[in-house]
């Protein structure tokens, strides 16, 4: 909430947030009035009312489609919870050394221990906490994971020299200096600056006050950055392999949405 109250405090001053508002609510609604208009001139008026009845249902309902994700996390947290008392349960037997150790383990552990028939869940905690703090180095996430195991960190394209190529995934074309930031908190963005990162959620929509364009190394259509994106009227491109270490802050880019281009404008 802080870093969304500096973000408006640092747009200039006519960056007036309750006029842009107000100002893309009537885009919006003179667009609806054109496709309702190009819908009955091509299929009639009764198609249209419902085409209207439509496009007001998800005007009014979109606001809710975090709320699946919001619930999912707050039965995770109630989880974790029960998981951890479990966990204490098992340093007072002797079994763990701190409670926290207990997400290292699987259930059948914990029902293994139960039974009586449990190993050494001090070394099973152990080991997994080792494997956990390995993969935390990693800098590059699988845009896919099959079925089997097997990860995929990216598509082989056909890249001309200063051209970076990803998925198009929020329209428009937008010039300015690259900004990468790998975490949003603290971050500092300029206003207009390329947002380069390697994706966001939530967390990351006061940047979207800032910047002028956004590049994100994961993420497809419908991944929240793209979303947001088309939202706020913000040219965006997915999907580019390595753009944190291939973008460096202050480099000028052009971004080109429509054809999912990063397009070097100088070294």
């Amino acid at each position: 909430m802080l870093d969304l109250i500096c973000s408006y405090m640092d747009a200039p001053g006519e960056a007036d947030q309750e006029a842009q508002f107000a100002e893309a609510k009537a885009e919006a609604e003179s667009a609806m009035t054109d496709l309702i208009e190009r819908v009955r001139k091509a299929q009639g008026g009764l198609r249209a009312r419902i085409f209207a009845w439509q496009m007001q249902c998800y005007r009014e309902l979109a606001g809710l489609r975090e709320q699946p994700k919001y619930e999912g996390a707050r039965m995770i947290a109630l989880a974790r919870c029960i998981w951890l008392d479990a966990g204490a349960e098992l340093v007072a037997k002797g079994a763990l050394d701190a409670a926290g150790d207990v997400v290292f383990l699987r259930l059948d552990d914990l029902l293994a221990f139960e039974a009586g028939r449990a190993g050494d869940l001090r070394a099973k905690a152990t080991t997994a906490r080792a494997d956990y703090e390995r993969e935390k180095t990693r800098r590059a996430v699988p845009r896919w994971m099959t079925s089997n195991g097997e990860a995929i960190f990216g598509v082989q394209s056909d890249e001309s020299e200063g051209v970076l190529t990803g998925l198009p995934v929020s329209s428009g074309t937008h010039e300015g200096r690259v900004r990468v930031i790998l975490h949003p908190a603290g971050a500092k963005l300029e206003r207009g600056e390329v947002l380069v990162c390697r994706g966001t959620d939530p967390a990351w929509t006061p940047l979207f006050l800032q910047a002028g364009a956004l590049v994100m190394e994961t993420g497809g259509a419908v991944s929240h950055g793209s979303i947001v994106a088309r939202e706020y009227g913000l040219p965006a491109v997915a999907g580019v392999a390595e753009a944190t270490t291939r973008l460096q802050d202050g480099q000028r880019v052009r971004v080109d949405g429509q054809n999912g281009q990063v397009v070097l404008l100088d070294d």
